[in-house]
């Protein structure tokens, strides 16, 4: 046990990550400078330049230096298989790890958290803090902002095979749709990413390095939060291990966790917050009961098929020394090409069944094929037409597994527990083969090399999407907001039963909105930045 430091710090605030909300809120609270802001992040510094190159997260995925590197338990939706989830560890969290795509989701998942009873977060009551949070490329106009810190610019690269994949789309007859952040998210089109002039613009970058400027803002890379301390019912404290000792520091008005969907409700449970009998067997004094910490976890499972193609694709360049010497040369003097390349180019936001009133599915096109990132791209051409439901009914949970908070939490993830689910996946398939075989598309294509053309019956396409799926690194709701008996967090995010203690990240999502997930924990930061000052 390392030894304890004998000094307690004071603080007005203390913030627990420094991700993609984290960074947000310590900025934002850092702006009154009467405020003391204590940083907590337990990755280091974001000096590692794969970071900053959007092609970077080949290498910063999977790899301990910047990745928490959770391993989901075996799962039977997917046919037993265990997943990597890769999470940021490292300032600016999973927004310096992630694929950059900004998308926000649809204006229905927010109109529906403010149904459940979260009162204030409707569509029309967030849509200020994503435009307060955008420095948006194409401009500001009722749906965008500019002169935020966040950055948010146009893809830097084209090819082809993307052009033939939206025509197909359009032929399938799915509209085009230049902006999925816009009136409307349907349709096709090129994604927006959080990158600037060629580099990534993570959290850290827009907020928080500014805002370190401050003298009032203090940030601790690698301190690790082991437990929250309380003053009978009020959160007073945190204990966190930092250079070799363990230490304390306090909170005179709030402690703000914005530590993600698995280490936040990690932290509350192994500081006594959460099921009673979870608790109790691990010989940890109960201090709250919530028993919906750590459950309701969601996340996007993606079904990649992978599309052997006659026309050449990023597959070539990058698989040829020449030629990959040309792609770092052309990043080098233009800041185009390959290596600014995000997670993917093209999405498509559609029905999987045509009676449905909004999207549920959504595609996440590539240029390229592999087998996962950092693997190197398959020896021939081919390129990637990857599909997701957007809002799943299955649930999973995250349990801690004993009381040393150095110790990783089991993750259940729940793939494909609801048979409602699995007919979406099914259908989503369809619709993937369906684009694959349009007019536009079909001549460029030599097979189906992912999961493979032999899986045809409905029940030969669901054992495919259990065998081949992956995560796409959403994962959401384990603190969720409401109240009912599973909330976590109240709608100002303040822990039920809690005085001095909020959270604000994924976490507090009631259900997962219809996208990816960065945009949205930045709006949270904001949002909850907000509701902090005015309380």
């Amino acid at each position: 046990m390392p030894p304890q430091s004998n000094s307690v710090e004071q603080f007005d605030y203390i913030i627990v990550g420094a991700g993609s909300a984290g960074c947000v809120v310590a900025s934002r609270l850092s702006e009154n400078p009467s405020h003391r802001v204590l940083l907590l992040e337990a990755g280091g510094k974001d000096t590692n330049p794969w970071i900053h190159i959007p092609v970077g997260y080949f290498k910063t995925m999977h790899n301990p230096a910047t990745d928490w590197c959770y391993l989901t338990e075996p799962d039977p939706g997917i046919s037993g298989r265990s997943l990597q989830w890769p999470r940021g560890k490292v300032l600016g969290g999973s927004s310096s790890l992630n694929g950059l795509l900004y998308v926000r989701g649809q204006p229905q998942d927010y109109d529906h958290w403010a149904e459940l009873g979260n009162h204030g977060w409707s569509y029309e009551d967030v849509l200020p803090f994503f435009k307060a949070s955008e420095d948006q490329e194409q401009g500001e106009n009722r749906f965008h902002g500019t002169g935020g810190p966040q950055k948010v610019s146009d893809l830097r690269l084209r090819r082809p095979i993307a052009e033939k994949f939206i025509a197909a789309a359009v032929e399938c007859g799915i509209p085009y749709n230049p902006d999925c952040n816009g009136e409307v998210q349907e349709g096709v089109g090129y994604f927006q990413q959080t990158a600037y002039k060629g580099f990534r613009w993570s959290t850290a970058k827009g907020y928080l390095r500014p805002a370190l400027k401050r003298p009032n803002l203090k940030l601790l890379t690698r301190a690790q939060a082991l437990r929250l301390q309380f003053d009978g019912n009020r959160a007073s404290g945190i204990q966190y291990q930092h250079q070799g000792e363990i230490h304390s520091a306090n909170a005179k008005l709030e402690i703000i966790l914005c530590a993600g969907s698995i280490n936040s409700p990690q932290l509350l449970q192994c500081s006594g917050i959460g099921d009673p009998a979870l608790l109790s067997s691990l010989d940890i004094q109960p201090v709250h009961s919530l028993k919906g910490v750590g459950k309701n976890l969601q996340d996007h499972l993606q079904i990649r098929l992978v599309y052997k193609t006659v026309d050449r694709t990023l597959n070539d360049e990058l698989n040829h020394p020449l030629k990959m010497m040309g792609v770092g040369l052309q990043y080098i003097l233009t800041r185009t090409g390959p290596m600014t390349l995000a997670a993917s180019q093209v999405y498509i936001f559609t029905r999987s069944v045509p009676e449905l009133d909004r999207p549920d599915i959504q595609f996440h096109m590539q240029p390229l094929s592999a087998d996962k990132p950092g693997d190197g791209v398959h020896p021939f051409s081919a390129f990637t037409s990857s599909v997701c439901q957007l809002r799943p009914w299955s649930r999973g949970e995250v349990r801690i597994k004993t009381k040393d908070p150095l110790e990783y939490p089991e993750i259940h993830s729940g793939y494909l527990s609801d048979d409602r689910d699995c007919k979406v996946v099914v259908d989503a398939i369809k619709c993937a083969r369906r684009i694959a075989a349009a007019p536009s598309l079909a001549p460029s294509l030599e097979e189906e090399f992912i999961p493979g053309s032999h899986y045809q019956s409905d029940e030969d396409v669901l054992q495919a999407a259990r065998e081949f799926s992956q995560t796409i690194y959403h994962p959401v709701g384990t603190c969720k907001m409401g109240d009912d008996s599973e909330a976590v967090v109240d709608s100002k995010l303040r822990v039920h039963g809690i005085d001095g203690l909020r959270i604000a990240d994924a976490s507090i999502m009631p259900t997962i909105v219809s996208g990816n997930t960065n945009a949205p924990s930045i709006m949270i930061g904001e949002k909850a930045a907000s509701m902090i000052t005015e309380s």
